[in-house]
């Protein structure tokens, strides 16, 4: 009886060995994806910078410190980016066929359940079903890491913000919840969405890149065609374009300016991201994130994200890499 006892009590030790209450793991397996990796960063601060899965043999295992609710954001490696939502103590599992990222399944946590439920509403569902449908779930959800998530996604980082449906939902959750300080800065942020405004000139500005050198609005009015790029260290879809700007900017010669904005905590992240830059492109980076003087004052809110002008003037918001390639060849004609 007494060895029994003992079993039980060592069986209990093991189990209870999986995942501790300051703890939050990730289990994932895909099919049609033997070797590989994937990025994680997080917008709220669950982690410093970017964190890289492995994946071998379709499995990855994803664990880190948590003491509270937040937000991972997976990018795999077409760009696409999956929202896990951590909870301490907790474990989620990530099935799916890496073919087919859309029908990925993620369980474990309420939030992350509530999510799927999401993605499966709006599989077949068009555009402006989709926004329906996000702004729904926020209503039912006010008090939801989704929900902040959702309104972030689908109204204030697109190319065409919805400035007063942002600032409608935004309010529902901020009744609920308003002591959450990323909902506060989203609040913040959706005041500024309609800074950018096609045609026009943006708000005169005026600071010091990274080495100390002046740069300001008035350099970007004087340009055939300018870039304003909002990049970080950690996502890696960011610096992919930072580096293909670099390369058209080298092409065009004097036909194309770019300001790069960085929202790296810290300069030294910056510096270390381009290490072997060998283009003198302006980096602004004042480790203030997006309360930063510049990109709070252009009401920048996403990463990456940019704005297209031509003789000061704006062309385009938030293109993704090939349309903004693609926009410039044809601005440089």
């Amino acid at each position: 009886m007494k060895q029994f006892g003992f079993l039980l009590f060592f069986a209990l030790i093991l189990v209870s060995c999986g995942i501790d209450s300051h703890h939050f793991k990730i289990d994932g397996r895909f099919i049609h994806l033997n070797q590989g990796e994937f990025y994680v960063y997080s917008p709220d601060g669950a982690i410093d910078g970017i964190d890289t899965i492995k994946v071998s043999g379709g499995r990855f295992a994803y664990e880190i410190p948590c003491d509270k609710p937040a937000t991972l954001m997976i990018v795999f490696p077409n760009f696409s980016e999956q929202p896990v939502f951590t909870e301490a103590g907790e474990e989620v599992s990530i099935r799916g066929d890496a073919s087919h990222l859309k029908e990925m399944k993620i369980e474990g946590t309420d939030e992350n359940e509530l999510m799927g439920k999401f993605r499966q509403q709006i599989v077949s569902a068009s555009p402006p079903e989709v926004l329906q449908y996000a702004a729904q779930f926020i209503k039912d959800h006010p008090k939801s890491l989704a929900s902040v998530y959702l309104v972030s996604k689908y109204f204030m980082q697109t190319p065409t913000p919805n400035q007063a449906k942002a600032k409608e939902l935004i309010k529902i959750m901020l009744a609920v919840q308003p002591n959450n300080g990323v909902l506060v800065r989203l609040a913040k942020q959706a005041e500024k969405l309609d800074i950018i405004r096609m045609g026009k000139s943006l708000p005169p500005f005026s600071g010091y890149d990274i080495n100390g050198h002046a740069v300001s609005s008035s350099v970007l009015s004087s340009a055939p065609v300018s870039v304003v790029h909002v990049w970080a260290s950690w996502s890696f879809e960011s610096v992919s374009m930072l580096q293909q700007l670099k390369q058209m900017q080298r092409e065009m010669g004097g036909k194309l300016k770019i300001l790069a904005i960085s929202v790296d905590a810290n300069r030294a992240e910056c510096r270390q991201a381009l290490s072997n830059d060998s283009l003198n492109v302006p980096i602004v980076c004042d480790g203030d994130m997006f309360n930063g003087g510049i990109i709070s004052k252009l009401g920048l809110t996403s990463v990456p994200d940019n704005i297209l002008l031509k003789r000061g003037k704006v062309v385009a918001h938030r293109l993704n890499t090939d349309d903004l390639r693609k926009k410039i060849v044809e601005m440089t004609k």
